[in-house]
């Protein structure tokens, strides 16, 4: 079996949820976005800045549409991933607007296996 890895570029664009799943803020053009579409078997590999400690997880992703409007479902779940980070952002309409000028889309991971070193 062959799962796309996603590497966290910016652990800050990841969190997990109060239901399991994992978030990932991306652009449609990454090469992440392109190969979790075509193949929803995926791991996710975050390095710790020691670079020795690491968590791997393993899961099927779907990803939602990419942002095409500063009040569409997908600029709402970015919004909601943003709040649950980095708390309040100073300026919503400016974030809404630079998450569809971005061309942002959110990877959601539905884990079924992890692994690593603390």
């Amino acid at each position: 079996m062959v799962l796309q890895l996603l590497v966290a570029d910016d652990p800050d664009a990841v969190a997990g949820g109060d239901d399991g799943v994992i978030r990932i803020s991306a652009t449609a053009d990454r090469a992440k976005s392109a190969n979790a579409r075509r193949d929803a078997r995926v791991s996710l590999h975050v390095t710790a800045e020691d670079f020795w400690s690491y968590v791997v997880v393993e899961g099927d992703a779907d990803v939602t549409p990419t942002a095409a409007a500063p009040d569409d479902a997908t600029v709402d779940e970015l919004v909601a991933l943003y709040r649950s980070l980095q708390g309040e952002h100073p300026d919503w309409d400016e974030y809404r607007a630079a998450m569809v000028g971005d061309r942002r889309l959110v990877i959601r991971i539905h884990p079924t296996h992890a692994y690593g070193m603390a």
